[in-house]
């Protein structure tokens, strides 16, 4: 490394890093320069997995479903540092040179875990990792109305009139003395002030 004109490790992966950052910008602004810009309302319509669109984005999503996400989220990352450190840890040469390195590794490696397990712990206390699915309990309200007039009116027998069948104006319903008219709906009847 005596001669000035080499790169030294860290020039490379500047080096590197420079030409992906320019290559992407280069394809974005390609694209964006080149591709036709002719807006349709089909090709401006929200697109998801082929399926037509129905309703409001704006749906209520249990917020558990992300708590359970983050958290295997944090396990799956855990494994990806414990493999490495698997393999530098059973190295003998690494043993060989010095005989505290392998207890030194294995500390650190508890204390990683220690740290992870601790997370696990608070997480299971607060009750996030639990599915609890909610107990449905009907409502009781105390009224002064008895139980007998709710089912009387739940099993009396009304007459269902057809909405199209126009009613003429003389005709009167006996149990709601409201005078029907023709057309739909009715006519409520006001009381004529003096």
């Amino acid at each position: 490394m005596d001669d000035p004109a080499q790169l030294s490790e860290y020039g490379k992966i500047l080096l590197i890093a420079i030409v992906g950052i320019l290559l992407v910008c280069v394809t974005i602004l390609l694209a964006k320069i080149l591709s036709p810009k002719k807006p349709t309302p089909e090709k401006l319509s929200t697109y998801e997995c082929g399926e037509e669109t129905t309703g409001n984005a704006w749906v209520q999503i249990n917020p558990r479903f992300y708590v359970i996400a983050l958290v295997f989220l944090l396990f799956d990352v855990e494994l990806i540092f414990v493999f490495p450190w698997a393999t530098v840890f059973g190295s003998r040469e690494l043993v060989a040179a010095d005989g505290r390195w392998g207890w030194f590794t294995l500390v650190e490696m508890g204390m990683f875990l220690g740290i992870l397990v601790v997370g696990l712990v608070y997480v299971w206390k607060r009750g996030d990792i639990s599915w609890i699915k909610p107990a449905h309990v009907r409502p009781r309200v105390s009224v002064g109305i008895p139980a007998t007039a709710y089912e009387q009116l739940n099993n009396k027998k009304y007459q269902v009139l057809d909405y199209k069948e126009t009613v003429s104006s003389e005709t009167v319903d006996t149990d709601t003395k409201v005078a029907r008219s023709g057309g739909l709906g009715f006519r409520p009847k006001f009381k004529k002030s003096n």
